[in-house]
């Protein structure tokens, strides 16, 4: 009899947030699930690890026959900790989410959902991260369910495949009711907007504290992009690689003279 694959499931918004049930649900037709996920939203972290203090994970009641944790670090910090021998057997999938909110171009450098699928495949452990965009122009219907659905297909696709080296992709998913997605596309990184403002304020004390506010990030629709995607109400699935070298300028910076300076003789 053959062994079910086992998938670890993490998230950003916190053990509790209903994207992750309902992708822990979906993703237990597909394979043994174990739930690590942080205790409070840690969106918008990035790929933080904590060094400084102690690690604490207690199990949790979610799902009945899924091993929860919820633990007190950041999403890498949670995929790290299963991968390390917190679930028990080793891991053949990682899968971050649902995230609350559309994770597109340069916010996967941002994204606490993306960073902890990125943490499963610097292991060695094919990985994805899903977000539903739920955006005013999307609608308001919060779908998880079938975002999870999507995530359940995806899961059992990658397990099927050959061994390769692992697989990192990150998906977004419209937020339409059922029967109005118009398909799948596989595309590219596309570009961010962001309309952050600096919002100064004074504390009971007088003194000056800050946010960092504005208005909701918007992006340039471009046909094969993650962006594009999403405004054609389809689901976007990008392959992403960690090697961040910019290759096409590396002859460009060869040119520049970098040598070592020599100290003038005496």
């Amino acid at each position: 009899m053959r062994k079910r694959p086992r998938i670890l499931v993490s998230n950003d918004d916190g053990i509790r947030a209903p994207g992750l049930l309902a992708l822990a649900e979906a993703l237990c037709a597909v394979g043994e699930v174990a739930v690590v996920a942080p205790e409070r939203n840690w969106s918008a972290v990035g790929h933080t690890k904590t060094m400084h203090k102690p690690l604490r994970a207690s199990e949790v009641a979610l799902l009945e026959g899924v091993t929860a944790y919820q633990t007190n670090g950041s999403p890498s910090d949670c995929v790290a900790l299963a991968v390390l021998g917190l679930v028990g057997q080793p891991l053949d999938l990682v899968v971050a989410g649902i995230n609350e909110g559309a994770n597109v171009g340069t916010d996967i450098l941002y994204s606490g959902t993306f960073a902890a699928a990125a943490e499963g495949t610097i292991a060695g452990i094919s990985a994805f991260a899903i977000s539903l965009d739920t955006s005013v122009s999307a609608g308001p219907s919060h779908n998880y369910r079938q975002a999870a659905r999507f995530a359940a297909r995806l899961a059992q696709q990658l397990l099927d495949m050959p061994d390769s080296r692992p697989w990192l992709l990150n998906v977004n998913v419209p937020d339409v009711p059922d029967g109005q997605l118009q398909g799948v596309e596989i595309t590219r990184l596309g570009q961010r907007i962001y309309q952050d403002a600096l919002v100064e304020r004074l504390d009971p004390r007088g003194r000056r504290y800050y946010w960092i506010g504005g208005p909701v990030p918007g992006g340039v629709i471009e046909a094969g992009t993650d962006i594009g995607a999403l405004a054609a109400s389809r689901i976007s699935v990008t392959p992403v690689r960690l090697d961040l070298t910019d290759h096409a300028r590396l002859d460009e910076l060869r040119t520049l003279d970098l040598s070592l300076f020599q100290e003038e003789a005496d």
